[in-house]
């Protein structure tokens, strides 16, 4: 069993803390917060539910006391500014940036060994950032984002199909953006065959267009991010570490040569186990996808360029 932190007790960093905490598998997960006894608030009231749901995990709530994190075998970013209706993850970067620059130090002042999993946006340039600052090696820092629009990929998908989402299979990879992200249409099957042999062109386009703005649809709905699925995304990629289940998740991930890039963190297929990434998978796409891929990744690098004043 295993110490997990989460730090940001929003909505977003609650439900990756519930999430872990009902699946059972960690021994205990401290929620940090710069708001004052908001995750101590946030940790309580999850505790009172465990008699409820049937989990033992201990759950510990700090106000920006990272000593209480020792120790901890993975830690998640989630603190930033969430997104308003209208604006993009780039738009995130200035105030965001800072924010995650501070938590890394925070976190691996007292937990050296940490696998740090990035869900704060502009994801895949704050993945970059952690890399950059904290001179960790690229298994140990995940961005989250691929497992996410994969999540979305698929619940639209098995409502086109009109069939249960366990049925389908999808991936999402390049940046983790309403217009970088590449639903892999030429991999996704229901029950192993093809989603081209049930869905006409029209509808694979209808697929694919919802996909690429499943979150800003969502903050349009509620008026900021969405927490659940991001949350339910957290926890599958926490419980492969942790239990070394070696699934295969698209994540944000630091490319040295795969897909044409380097020096550049962009979503990939990737085994996820007890040393976070343990294989990147580089696919042969078809030449569309691949200029795609090639087009995100330079929409990203401009992103990154911003990073200049942080670094």
């Amino acid at each position: 069993m295993s110490k997990v932190t989460v730090v940001g007790a929003g909505a977003v960093g609650a439900s990756c803390a519930e999430y872990i905490a009902m699946k059972n598998f960690a021994s205990e997960v401290v929620l940090v917060d710069i708001k004052e006894g908001f995750a101590e608030g946030k940790a309580m009231d999850l505790a009172q539910t465990a008699s409820l749901n049937g989990f033992d995990t201990k759950i510990t709530g700090t106000t920006g006391d990272y000593s209480l994190t020792a120790g901890s075998q993975v830690a998640v970013i989630t603190s930033g500014i969430p997104r308003k209706p209208g604006m993009t993850r780039e738009e995130l970067i200035g105030v965001n940036a800072g924010i995650v620059k501070g938590v890394v130090s925070s976190i691996l002042k007292y937990s050296h060994e940490a696998i740090i999993i990035v869900v704060s946006n502009p994801m895949d340039t704050m993945a970059y950032l952690v890399h950059k600052v904290s001179g960790l090696p690229k298994n140990r820092v995940i961005g989250m984002g691929g497992a996410l629009d994969s999540a979305r990929f698929k619940y639209r998908l098995a409502e086109a199909l009109a069939c249960p989402a366990s049925d389908v299979d999808g991936m999402v990879i390049a940046a983790h953006s309403d217009t970088g992200m590449l639903p892999l249409i030429s991999k996704a099957a229901y029950r192993g065959v093809p989603v081209t042999e049930f869905l006409s062109e029209e509808k694979i386009n209808y697929v694919v267009e919802e996909t690429k703005v499943g979150g800003a649809t969502l903050t349009k709905l509620l008026g900021t991010s969405a927490w659940y699925a991001p949350g339910a995304a957290v926890s599958t990629l926490v419980q492969s570490i942790v239990c070394d289940q070696k699934k295969l998740i698209p994540c944000s991930v630091l490319l040295e040569g795969e897909y044409g890039q380097k020096d550049i963190c962009l979503g990939a297929p990737v085994i996820i186990g007890k040393d976070g990434v343990e294989r990147i998978l580089d696919l042969k796409l078809e030449s569309a996808e691949a200029e795609k891929f090639a087009s995100s990744a330079a929409a990203v690098r401009e992103v990154n360029a911003d990073l200049k004043n942080v670094l």
